[in-house]
């Protein structure tokens, strides 16, 4: 099968998944919540090779190529995309029927968090898919661009700084509403700190704070400015 008819198979059976669930009448909270666990695999291996680039480009990219062995693969890449649409779009529905509703900082946290995250996946898978359309490795020296193209660094230092602190707080969020009482504001507090923590290291990295980052040139074109994390 072609690898694009792969990855529309994924995505529709995501989407099939989804319209079954809606059919159902099942609750749409406990399927956003089951989505949310699937990506979650797939986020903290993302993140988390991208900070391999704390030991350098090389270690990275090492660390890149291993990981797009597995979701690459034009069935799971399509069945990550679908399930990214699904979470977006659920999440932003549960956003909305909140409205009016929500008490609490802790439902505020999880509010805010989920919206902004929505954002920048929207805009990340959109500049990831346009980046590798036109043949460009979606890699460390992609996602660092932005921060070394002035004045866009002002922009992408505080984009991907709250995409991760966001991830960590709804992270959190969602183990305080699930944790018993003695664990909950535990959870909550370890999960924004760690949040917070990878959040710096990875802003940090990207602006060549830890090593020195040589950027193509075809990286740095006014295109490239807008690309997010590959």
């Amino acid at each position: 099968m072609h690898a694009t008819s792969q990855l529309a198979l994924g995505a529709a059976a995501v989407g099939l998944a989804g319209t079954w669930a809606w059919r159902q009448r099942l609750a749409l909270r406990p399927v956003h919540r089951a989505s949310a666990i699937a990506l979650a695999l797939f986020l903290a291996a993302h993140l988390l090779g991208h900070l391999a680039g704390l030991a350098g480009a090389a270690a990275h990219q090492s660390v890149l190529e291993a990981l797009r062995l597995i979701y690459r693969q034009p069935l799971v890449e399509g069945v990550l995309l679908g399930c990214l649409l699904f979470q977006m779009g659920s999440g932003l529905t549960l956003l909305w029927r909140g409205r009016g509703r929500r008490r609490g900082g802790v439902a505020w946290m999880q509010a805010i968090s989920g919206g902004y995250l929505a954002l920048f996946l929207l805009i990340h898978v959109t500049a990831v898919l346009a980046g590798r359309f036109q043949g460009v490795d979606t890699n460390l020296q992609f996602a660092a661009a932005g921060m070394h193209t002035p004045p866009w660094q002002w922009f992408f230092g505080p984009y991907y700084f709250f995409a991760v602190f966001a991830l960590g707080t709804h992270v959190g969020c969602a183990l305080y509403w699930n944790l018993p009482e003695p664990l909950r504001a535990r959870a909550l507090v370890g999960a924004m700190l760690a949040g917070w923590l990878l959040a710096v290291c990875l802003v940090v990295l990207l602006a060549g704070g830890f090593h020195v980052l040589e950027i193509p040139a075809r990286y740095l074109a006014p295109p490239a400015g807008l690309a997010g994390r590959g």
